[in-house]
């Protein structure tokens, strides 16, 4: 494999000169690209000895006859590791910032990308660089996070880069996961559906699409080819991902049921709007009073359990109350490899909130809970259960 690896100007760069060489030991390819502050701490010379590898650090390199240029090593990364990050760097990231090899190639690769923080414990603790280090993981970079420990500042604190082995466990798990998911495509619903009542109405529910949202920037970030139908929602497109929006129960059904026969996989977080009015008026109802009598809307996993060609389908349960029973009944019933199920009816983990707390349910009678967690986090673990299900699919040519 070959990896990028991006040092930053703190004093934890010399913690990268160790990164470097046991990456290299390990068979992998290390590219090495040192920002402006990286070369006041390390220099080129101790990377390119060790790795073997030319060290990138000029933006316009290309243009004075070397060979290490911005695109190549974006095209060549099959992972990016910027170890240490300073929040300098972190807020470049945010905002999307090229002024230099490191930020140019990053914003140019389609890899994923780890990112290793290192700074003082006020600055790690700053809204803003919190703020930032979220945009990212919005985004689909993971986040190493620091550890709390003796700062080079001589205070203790969280700040600390993560400790090499750590580092080096998160780098084997995403370049496998990375192999694994590789080419392997997957269709993603998310957020809720309308039904309209008149011209000016609606029934819906108060689902954000984060969860959705949340899987396919992971998924796209494991180097899966990923579209994702979308009901109404204000969230930003997740970088990478083919996007289909709709409004209506039937317009996700028909969306889905258009790309279910070419996909690998199926995560369908989608609240669809169990019920539709019978009978939706033209115009703007204005009476006094208004009886509306309600139909249910077809379930779309019911659908597609008669229609699955070998796809691996994941299913989400939202429930009032303990959701182990209706969620055991809707896995079998649909014959899902895995339910996702919550409950709905208290203050954590409800529609709209940003954490949430789950079970996951198999065939084989496994049920893992989580605990309440980020969106992300869970989509994370969603992905690691599916995993080895990829194995059953189907060898493509």
């Amino acid at each position: 494999m070959t990896i990028l690896l991006g040092v930053s100007g703190s004093i934890a760069a010399y913690r990268a000169v160790d990164l470097a060489s046991r990456l290299t030991r390990d068979g992998d390819e290390v590219l090495t690209v040192l920002t402006r502050g990286a070369l006041e701490f390390v220099t080129p010379l101790t990377f390119q000895t060790l790795t073997g590898q030319p060290v990138g650090t000029d933006l316009f390199a290309e243009a004075k006859g070397s060979r290490v240029e911005h695109i190549g090593l974006a095209r060549r990364a099959n992972l990016v590791v910027i170890a240490p990050a300073t929040a300098d760097l972190i807020a470049k990231l945010a905002g999307g910032l090229a002024d230099d090899l490191l930020t140019t190639t990053v914003l140019a690769t389609t890899a994923p990308v780890l990112v290793a923080p290192a700074m003082n414990a006020a600055m790690w603790g700053n809204p803003v660089v919190q703020e930032n280090v979220a945009r990212l993981r919005g985004r689909g970079f993971e986040i190493i996070e620091p550890e709390e420990g003796l700062l080079a500042c001589g205070e203790t604190g969280p700040g600390r880069m993560a400790e090499l082995e750590e580092i080096l466990a998160v780098v084997r798990r995403r370049l496998a996961a990375t192999t694994a998911w590789k080419g392997i495509r997957v269709l993603v619903t998310a957020g809720p559906t309308r039904e309209a009542l008149d011209a000016v109405r609606f029934i819906s529910n108060p689902s954000s699409g984060r969860m959705g949202y949340a899987v396919a920037t992971a998924a796209r970030s494991r180097g899966a080819e990923v579209t994702l139908v979308t009901g109404p929602s204000a969230l930003p497109e997740p970088f990478g991902v083919a996007m289909v929006r709709v409004t209506t129960g039937e317009e996700m059904r028909a969306a889905v049921l258009d790309r279910f026969g070419a996909a690998d996989v199926l995560v369908k977080t989608a609240a669809v709007t169990d019920y539709r009015p019978a009978a939706p008026r033209p115009g703007k109802t204005k009476d006094g009073s208004w009886a509306v009598r309600l139909e249910k809307v077809p379930n779309i996993l019911e659908e597609l359990a008669a229609r699955r060609t070998g796809q691996v389908m994941v299913g989400f349960a939202a429930e009032s109350g303990d959701p182990e029973a209706e969620g055991a009944r809707k896995l079998a019933e649909r014959r899902l490899d895995l339910l996702v199920a919550n409950d709905v009816s208290g203050t954590e983990g409800g529609f709209g909130t940003a954490p949430t707390r789950v079970l996951f349910m198999t065939p084989d009678g496994r049920r893992e809970r989580l605990p309440l967690l980020p969106k992300r986090e869970v989509a994370e673990h969603l992905l690691d259960a599916i995993q080895p299900i990829l194995t059953r699919l189907p060898t493509r040519s």
